[in-house]
């Protein structure tokens, strides 16, 4: 890779740290490329992005973002997981580590807070933000539906109380 590719790269990886949210620095030894590409899938459905990198590259393109105090975890073979979401790539980073002893949690960060391998861990058990959104609408909708059943009792009962009057006329 010469110079201007270089630059190119730390430029784009800049770009990409300052406006992600969270960030997995994750240490990998003899993943095989099958097992990599299963990795990177299970980051792209979930919304995050996983990039194997160049420890020098990186300290260079955290200079300047909130991230900037991650640079002392880059030594050795390391990848970083993106993403917006503040949980997606935890959690698949964690879910992959479970399975795969080649493949371990370093540490991270939370917009500006760092992270140790427990405080990603931690942050893995959290519920997404798909997640919370579908509770706060079942929230939501929950008590809409108890509203219409309060409402519509009284109606009928009044009904049954007019029916068995009819029905008592009508047996006169």
């Amino acid at each position: 890779m010469d110079r201007s590719q270089k630059s190119s790269v730390v430029a784009s990886l800049h770009e990409r740290l300052s406006g992600t949210t969270l960030v997995v620095i994750t240490r990998q030894t003899g993943l095989t490329v099958a097992e990599s590409s299963d990795l990177r899938r299970r980051m792209l459905k979930a919304g995050a992005g996983y990039k194997v990198t160049k420890n020098r590259l990186v300290r260079l393109a955290l200079e300047g973002t909130k991230f900037a105090e991650l640079a002392p975890l880059f030594t050795g073979p390391t990848a970083i997981a993106l993403s917006d979401d503040p949980v997606a790539a935890a959690k698949v980073a964690v879910e992959f580590a479970k399975t795969n002893d080649k493949f371990t949690v370093v540490g991270g960060g939370l917009n500006e807070q760092v992270l140790d391998a427990a405080g990603i861990k931690v942050l893995a058990t959290l519920p997404s933000i798909n997640e919370l959104r579908a509770k706060f609408l079942g929230m939501l909708q929950t008590p809409a539906t108890r509203i219409a059943g309060v409402l519509q009792a009284p109606a009928g009962q009044l009904a049954r109380v007019l029916r068995a009057k009819a029905d008592k006329g009508e047996a006169a």
